[in-house]
């Protein structure tokens, strides 16, 4: 029986993109689930998420941040398997999603992240200095509740589930997402304010590292142990 598959969309103030990133979502073949974050928006991010049927939207008052949000959409699911994917993504196709979604269906791996390729050039080279800070992944539901944490470190998301992953030998595979590009904060809100929230962004990621080093103990055993075999050659429909 297929594990039930679940997409999380953690989204603050993405009412102009996340239309175009549900509309491939909702095609996914392999996605049972979308959830969308509502991380205390002030437009109307959320009632844009709703229009789309099928898309559950759980809506904050306050902003969470994106850890905050995630975590929340999780616990919103009883899914196996958690998809998450950024709400202001450009060029984003249903395969997308399937591509990051299949390996873990297959057991190739405990987590699967997608790296954008052949995309705007300032995406594609900031994944190609830091690949594995990506929003775009899928794993195993228990990673997320590997430290007591997670919840609180923002943007530090992405970081702390590669340092979980690393603690628990877990099996990670990358992809290629060809084409697909995220937008720039820069771009969102001008440069002022974009670049400030840049900062804000890799002072919360360092955070979350030293964090994780002064006090990174597993609340539980990350991943169960799992027997490992050859990958199957079948794909599910």
């Amino acid at each position: 029986m297929k594990p039930k598959v679940a997409v999380v969309i953690p989204a603050h103030d993405e009412e102009a993109r996340i239309a175009s990133v549900l509309r491939a979502v909702v095609k996914a073949r392999l996605v049972d689930e979308v959830i969308v974050v509502d991380d205390g928006s002030s437009d109307h991010t959320a009632d844009t998420a709703g229009d789309f049927k099928g898309v559950r939207v759980v809506r904050f008052d306050r902003n969470l941040g994106k850890a905050g949000a995630m975590q929340a959409g999780v616990g919103a699911t009883e899914a196996e398997i958690i998809a998450f994917i950024d709400a202001d993504l450009v060029n984003l196709q249903p395969e997308h999603v399937d591509l990051i979604v299949r390996p873990l269906l297959l057991d190739q791996c405990d987590m699967c992240i997608g790296v954008f390729r052949g995309g705007k050039f300032w995406s594609d080279t900031a994944q190609r200095i830091t690949p594995l800070i990506s929003g775009q992944r899928a794993i195993r539901r228990e990673m997320i509740f590997a430290f007591p944490f997670f919840s609180e470190c923002r943007m530090g998301a992405e970081v702390l589930l590669n340092m979980a992953a690393k603690r628990a030998k877990a099996r990670v595979l990358r992809v290629i997402l060809r084409g697909v590009s995220n937008s720039f904060k820069e771009q969102k809100f001008g440069l002022v304010k974009g670049t400030a929230a840049r900062y804000q962004m890799y002072k919360e990621i360092t955070q979350a590292m030293v964090r994780y080093k002064t006090n990174g103990k597993l609340t539980r055993k990350p991943l169960r142990k799992r027997k490992r075999r050859k990958p199957r050659s079948g794909r599910w429909e």
